[in-house]
């Protein structure tokens, strides 16, 4: 029979069970969980700071015209820095390949449209979309394989309207070479803030519109 000073911690002990559990769900628990588990794939030690979310979002047009896209929406930092820019949920999808990451994301955002996919396979993805205007990238160009960088660089230029805006932030000085033979270079800033200190690029897409003649 336990005895009534054991009793008395039953509690308590489940109250910390609880506890452990509920924390082991928050965003920063499950992206360190993928950290250890895919750290290339994940490409930072620690989700995007406010500063550098807000700076990435400043370079997104909110005039409202066509849809953004999210690529590695993460925890969801950056997605919550669009939804503040003035960028409406039903303008919003993000890419998400990590199933644990598209929970807290859906969780988050319900009514922001949340792909489980990667963006390799981009165009597979998003095949039923049109007037993508603006891609934003999260994605560790730089610590992945150049193959699967060519491929997802061209599967953003394909996707994104002629002309569209694709945003890409690097802990580099300099963007990725790969990017330079689809997009031509707008805007550069760099945020201190961040940890470590990260620029944020936007290009312009330099693929033409389609053109069709009629006879």
């Amino acid at each position: 029979m336990p005895t009534a000073s054991a009793s008395l911690h039953h509690p308590a002990r489940r109250g910390i069970k609880r506890v452990l559990q509920v924390a082991s769900r928050t965003p920063a628990a499950v992206f360190l969980r993928e950290l250890v588990t895919n750290p290339r794939e994940m490409g930072a030690v620690w989700p995007s700071s406010r500063q550098l979310a807000r700076r990435i979002a400043a370079a997104v047009p909110c005039d409202g015209k066509g849809k953004v896209v999210e690529l590695g929406g993460g925890t969801g930092a950056v997605t919550e820095a669009l939804l503040a820019r003035g960028i409406s949920p039903e303008r919003l999808i993000v890419v998400e390949r990590a199933p644990s990451l598209a929970a807290v994301l859906r969780s988050r955002f319900p009514r922001v449209r949340v792909v489980e996919g990667d963006a390799m396979h981009l165009a597979e993805l998003l095949q039923d979309e049109g007037g993508i205007a603006v891609v934003v990238s999260g994605l560790p160009l730089r610590s992945l394989p150049p193959r699967a960088v060519a491929i997802i660089v061209r599967a953003v230029s394909e996707v994104l309207d002629p002309g569209g805006i694709f945003v890409q932030f690097t802990y580099h000085l300099s963007p990725q070479r790969s990017l330079s033979q689809r997009f031509s270079p707008l805007s550069s800033r760099l945020v201190l803030g961040n940890l470590p200190p990260a620029r944020v690029w936007a290009f312009v897409n330099r693929r033409r519109a389609e053109t069709t003649t009629v006879t």
